[in-house]
């Protein structure tokens, strides 16, 4: 799972908690996709720009799968929604019936990025256009370049805030797993939260809500020629301001 940077009018962590229904989507192709995944994400803006981080750690009915980082830092240039955006991801992964462990091909990317918001922050997108370098891997896996394409976008409406809708979508330019060949890699993960705040009157900070995972390119399986993935959740968040 990837999660989008929404810009904020404050700094704030939240933590989420998904059970995946992927398995169940696709009995066959998933059937080792991780059952649960926690999420813990923080935005903190600063002076100079902001710091964006989250780590996702899945999990089997037997304990961890892997773990999973990106970390963002951006610069403001002129005060009018431009920044430098520069970015690394990396993590780790284990199988669910046997003790092997591998690793992310980590990367690194840097480039332009545009953020915008309405007056009360209610509505916020932004867009990043990087250079992405691969470094080089287990099992023999070279360092490549790459590009990435990134929106992100965030909305809390109706009556006292009591829906949000967000997530990102990213394209990007990824070699296939046991192949020199390349491909564009589709990602997009839009996710729909009900505020519990907004009946409950009670700063409780509670959501309850769904994550959508669509892919194309970025899910690989031995079997088969499918390239199409939808993996939805159910989920609740807890957000600390």
């Amino acid at each position: 799972m990837f999660l989008g940077i929404t810009t904020l009018a404050g700094a704030q962590v939240n933590v989420q908690a998904h059970w995946d229904f992927g398995r169940k989507a696709y009995p066959d192709a998933e059937a080792t996709r991780q059952n649960f995944t926690t999420t813990i994400e923080q935005f903190r803006p600063d002076r100079m720009g902001n710091i964006f981080y989250f780590i996702d750690l899945d999990f089997y009915a037997k304990g961890m799968k892997g773990a999973y980082i990106e970390f963002s830092r951006e610069f403001n240039i002129g005060g009018k929604g431009l920044a430098i955006h520069g970015e690394y991801n990396g993590g780790v992964t284990t199988g669910e019936n046997n003790t092997y462990a591998s690793q992310f091909q980590h990367a690194f990317l840097l480039g332009p990025a545009y953020n915008w918001h309405n007056e009360d922050y209610s509505f916020t997108w932004g867009v990043q256009a990087m250079y992405k370098q691969y470094f080089k891997g287990l099992g023999g896996a070279d360092a490549f370049p790459g590009f990435q394409l990134t929106g992100v976008w965030g909305w809390t409406f109706g009556q006292e805030e009591m829906f949000t809708f967000s997530g990102f979508i990213d394209f990007w330019r990824n070699r296939k797993p046991y192949s020199n060949d390349y491909a564009i890699t589709i990602l997009t993960e839009p996710q729909f939260w009900f505020n519990l705040n907004s009946v409950t009157k009670k700063k409780t900070n509670l959501s309850i809500g769904t994550e959508w995972e669509m892919s194309n390119n970025f899910i690989f399986y031995e079997w088969g020629d499918k390239t199409f993935y939808c993996n939805p959740t159910l989920a609740v968040k807890w957000t600390m301001k």
